[in-house]
């Protein structure tokens, strides 16, 4: 592609050996791109915080430091000018659907080949949208579903964070000391975060927020 040398990439996934190929992958097709790893979610973030603009993130769904969707989540929330690309071994057509809703760019399965792979990247760079061609992404999520997801959007990425935590079971002292603040703030975004998706607790919101995961959400009962 013209100019490839002033592309950067930010691949984030657990894996070094999948990391190594799939930077060779790209390598190959933008020579001179800039080029950067991450382990953890952590790493990621830190990356894209640095200020250097990033043109394309390479994410894996299942790494430390997230759950499910949530990494995507925040991604999009926190860096909505940067398209982010999820590669994943799981290419069950819902977790596909699912990613795009959330506001993926693609969706790479791990078990792709290396030309699929470039040539899944180098569509998303010239803006456009790559899925595997034979998942039809026009199946309509059922309404409240639907419903559930279009809240989970409007979360800011603090909110995302906190919401994240919440299902990793912390409680509001050990968010704040995550977070560097204190308990009445994290007891302020646990208030929006209820308020946004329509649930009474922060088990009502954990239990949506892990059955969106599972693409299989009901209404959680009520408690007090």
């Amino acid at each position: 592609m013209n100019d490839s040398a002033h592309y950067r990439f930010l691949i984030a996934d657990d894996h070094p050996l999948f990391r190594g190929a799939l930077r060779g992958a790209v390598a190959t097709l933008f020579a001179g791109a800039d080029i950067s790893e991450a382990g953890t979610f952590d790493e990621a973030s830190k990356i894209l915080d640095q200020g250097s603009e990033v043109d394309l993130v390479l994410l894996d769904l299942t790494m430390p430091g997230v759950r499910g969707f949530s990494g995507l989540m925040y991604m999009r929330a926190q860096y909505p000018s940067v398209p982010v690309v999820i590669i994943s071994a799981n290419d069950d057509p819902a977790v596909i659907r699912r990613c795009m809703d959330f506001g993926a760019s693609g969706f790479i399965p791990k078990t792709l080949g290396v030309d699929g792979m470039r040539n899944a990247i180098a569509s998303v760079l010239k803006g456009g949208i790559w899925t595997p061609p034979d998942v039809d992404l026009t199946m309509a999520a059922d309404s409240e579903t639907s419903a559930m997801l279009a809240r989970l959007v409007t979360l800011t990425p603090q909110q995302v964070r906190v919401l994240m935590m919440l299902s990793e079971g912390l409680l509001n002292k050990q968010i704040a000391y995550e977070l560097s603040v204190s308990e009445a703030t994290v007891k302020a975004h646990v208030s929006a975060i209820l308020q946004k998706l329509g649930v009474e607790s922060r088990t009502q919101a954990v239990i949506a927020a892990a059955k969106i995961e599972a693409g299989q959400l009901t209404r959680p009962a009520m408690e007090n």
